[in-house]
Order: structure tokens, then C-alpha cells, then sequence
């Protein structure tokens, strides 16, 4: 009778340990956040897992914007594509004209039964998501704006009052006293398309491209060649040439110059304060973007940068279920928050910008809400965003053109006649297979 015993005994135990325990849903992130902002992201997934038992996300690094869409559009065809992809601002046309390949983030929400109020988020967030019908296609994630950013020290050491320079002239004349005081690189910016001409147009409520810069239509084509374009562009190449403006190089690149100290003033995101808050040996000051004071208008809004979260097409129901929990996880005002105040990334709820404000958190660390500051304007037709397709290309060719510019190759009109010429090329493209 013991053996009996003993023997259902064992039987039980092995049933126990071969019937597993209800497996969790896995859903595989890719993202290109490199660095502070890849812990950030890790922490995010982290954070979720622990908050509940059904779902696991998988974060993994995909490599620059760039390549992470290219990687995703690839598994997509070959059908192994990612449940959630990370896009970039500029390939925001682009994945709206993937219809087959995604699913519109309202959609996965209704359909996992989360609550989904599109009104929540920061309008001019939210709006640069959004299909012409209301529909929101991706999730704000990490959405930020070009702002300019200054070495407090240098400053001093120049003999330069403890304040950012507000107008471009005022730009032209601190970088001459910095280069005075023996300062090498006295100007700099990163993502020359995104600070140079797409945010100096809408912050001048200039238009980058017709169309409402492509809002209105798949036959928009490039405008930055106009006077006041080619004006910036002349006094930047000046600049360059008396060594007051140093280019170092495309994207985010140049980032690590600034954070150095190498560069004194820098535009660039407001997603890089993290990176400073972190690393800066430094005293710094973060300050709006520098405006011509004779341009009727001016300031007005600054464009959106950044990226969103696509749901790629293909997925089970269960796992479509576990991405909306996570988008409502991301949505709490207070895990919004955090992400704001750690990365400089927007808030992407309003009662997350209330709840950052409430805590002080504005006035513990000054400069940091000039970014919702630029962006809560009221937006006019022409400073809403840029929304272009073949946009990453567009963005290369303005890249290859303006180092023509910087290095003296071609003059500023030269430059800017080009890159609108081969970047409508790319327009054209886009408007042809859009109709198809």
C-alpha cells in the first residue's frame, strides 16, 4: 500500500512538472534607442512585464531609425516582422502608405478592449499620427523637437552674458566672441534637414513643401529655396567659412560633440537631455530655437521629431491584445511622466505635462519645458509638421547637398536649387506609387 502510495505520489509530481504553466505572449519590440535612451526602453519593458504575468515584452535593438525600418520592412515581407517597430518621424508617410502592412494603433486598441481617447495625447503630437479620417495610425512614443542648447562655462569664459542668444544675428555674434576667447567649435547642430529648414520653416511659418508640407496631398513638392531659406542657408555657409559654424556630421553624430564640450552652442533634439543630464561636465542652459526678428510671424511652432510605435499586420488576436495593454501601460500619466522628465523626450499626455508641472519638476530643472513650449502654440496650416514620402531619402539628399554647401563646393543657391530638384524627384516617385 506505501509502494502504491509512493508510486502516485511520484506520478503526480512528474504530471506537475510536465504540464507547463500557462506560457506567456510574447511580443517582440524593435526600436532604435541606443545608449541612456536603450536602458530607457529595456526599463519600460521591464517595468510592464513585472506589472502583469500574461505578456512579455521583448525589446531589441535594431540599429539607427534608418536601418530599423529597413530591417522591419524586410521580416515583413519574409514574414517574421516584429509585433511593434519603432518608426521615425520622417517615415511616418511612408508606413500610412503600407496599408497592407499595418494595423492603425485605434484599431488594436478597440479591438483589445482598451480604453482609447485620441483627445488625451498633446494635439500636435497626436495630429502628426493621425490619417485625414481621425484615425490614429501609431502611438506617440518618444516625440521631441529641435531646441537650442548652450555651455553655460564657455559662455562665462567668453564674456557673454549667462543667456541664449534669441535671434540668429545674436547667433552670428556670440559664436565671434566664443572663437575670440579660443573656443574651436563655436556653433553646431545635429540632423541638419530636421534644424536647419524643416523646424526653421515652421518656426518662421514658412512652408518646407506645398501641400500644407504634404498634409494635403501626395503632389507636394519642396520649397526650400525660397528667399528666406536661402538667406538662413547664406549665413550658416558664412559662418562656416570664418569657422564660427563647425559641421559634424549627419543625424544625431554631432551630439557627442556638444555633451563633450567640444561645441559650445548646438541645435538639436530635446530628446538628447538625458544624454546631458548624465554625462555634461558642464554647465548648460536649453533655450528655443533662434528666429529672424524682421520675419512676419516669427515664432511660431516648432516641428515634431522623434519617433512613434507601429503595429505591424499579420498577429494573432492574443498577441494584438497584449500590444494594447502595453500602449495603455505607456499611456498612465505617471509612467508618461517619468519618461518625459528622464529623456527630454514631449510629454505625450496632457495629465502627464500637468503631473511633471505639478511636481516642480519645470522649475527644478530650467530649460526643460521649452519643448512643450514650442510645441503648444496653436499651429497654423503651414507649421502643423512636414509629412513627405521618400521623406528618408529626401532627407540624405538635403544631407549631401548642404556638405556641399559647408565645404565650398557649391554656393548656398546652388545647393538648395539641387537638393529641390532631386528631392521632388523623389516626391514624384511617391506621388506615381501612391496611385498605384
Amino acid at each position: 500500500m506505501k509502494n502504491k502510495s509512493l508510486a502516485l505520489a511520484a506520478l503526480a509530481l512528474a504530471a506537475a512538472f510536465s504540464s507547463p504553466a500557462q506560457a506567456q505572449v510574447e511580443i517582440q519590440w524593435w526600436h532604435a534607442m541606443g545608449g541612456a535612451l536603450g536602458e530607457w526602453v529595456n526599463d519600460l519593458a521591464k517595468d510592464f512585464n513585472a506589472s502583469q504575468k500574461e505578456y512579455k515584452i521583448v525589446p531589441t535593438f535594431k540599429g539607427t531609425y534608418d536601418e530599423s525600418m529597413t530591417a522591419a520592412i524586410a521580416a515583413f515581407r519574409a514574414g517574421n516582422a516584429p509585433h511593434i517597430l519603432q518608426v521615425f518621424e520622417v517615415g511616418t508617410a511612408t508606413m500610412m502608405a503600407s496599408k497592407g502592412a499595418i494595423v492603425p494603433v485605434a484599431q488594436v486598441m478597440k479591438d483589445g478592449g482598451e480604453k482609447f481617447d485620441p483627445s488625451v495625447y498633446v494635439p500636435a503630437v497626436a495630429g502628426y499620427y493621425t490619417a485625414p479620417n481621425g484615425q490614429m495610425l501609431s502611438f506617440p512614443f518618444n516625440s521631441s523637437t529641435t531646441v537650442f542648447y548652450y555651455n553655460k562655462d564657455a559662455f562665462k569664459a567668453a564674456g557673454l552674458e549667462d543667456k541664449a542668444p534669441t535671434t540668429w544675428p545674436e547667433v552670428a555674434l556670440a559664436a565671434a566672441k566664443l572663437k575670440a576667447s579660443g573656443h574651436k567649435c563655436p556653433f553646431s547642430t545635429s540632423w541638419m534637414s530636421w534644424t536647419q529648414l524643416e523646424s526653421f520653416s515652421t518656426w518662421h511659418n514658412t512652408l518646407f513643401a506645398t501641400q500644407n508640407n504634404g498634409f494635403s496631398g501626395t503632389n507636394a513638392r519642396l520649397a526650400i529655396n525660397s528667399p528666406l531659406h536661402l538667406r538662413h542657408i547664406e549665413n550658416l555657409a558664412n559662418m562656416a567659412k570664418q569657422g564660427l559654424f563647425i559641421y559634424k556630421g549627419r543625424a544625431n553624430a554631432p551630439d557627442a560633440n556638444f555633451v563633450s564640450g567640444e561645441c559650445a552652442m548646438y541645435t538639436g533634439s530635446s530628446g538628447l537631455y538625458g544624454n546631458l543630464k548624465r554625462n555634461a561636465k558642464f554647465s548648460y542652459g536649453i533655450s528655443s530655437l533662434p528666429y529672424y526678428p524682421d520675419v512676419p510671424g516669427a515664432p511660431q511652432n516648432t516641428v515634431i521629431g522623434g519617433a512613434s510605435l507601429w503595429v505591424m499586420a499579420g498577429k494573432k488576436p492574443a498577441e494584438y491584445k497584449g500590444v494594447a495593454q502595453f500602449f495603455s501601460y505607456l499611456s498612465r500619466p505617471e509612467v508618461a511622466a517619468a519618461s518625459h522628465q528622464r529623456t527630454g523626450y514631449l510629454p505625450v499626455t496632457k495629465a502627464s505635462y500637468e503631473l511633471t508641472e505639478k511636481a516642480g519638476f519645470y522649475k527644478q530643472n530650467p530649460g526643460t519645458d521649452v519643448a512643450v513650449t514650442q510645441m503648444i502654440r496653436k499651429t497654423t496650416e503651414k507649421s502643423r509638421g512636414v509629412r513627405l514620402g521618400n521623406f528618408v531619402q529626401i532627407r540624405t539628399i538635403i544631407d549631401e547637398e548642404l556638405e556641399n554647401v559647408w565645404s565650398g563646393k557649391k554656393s548656398p543657391k546652388e545647393g538648395l536649387d539641387t537638393a529641390v530638384q532631386r528631392g521632388n524627384e523623389q516626391l514624384e516617385r511617391f506621388e506615381k506609387s501612391a496611385k498605384l
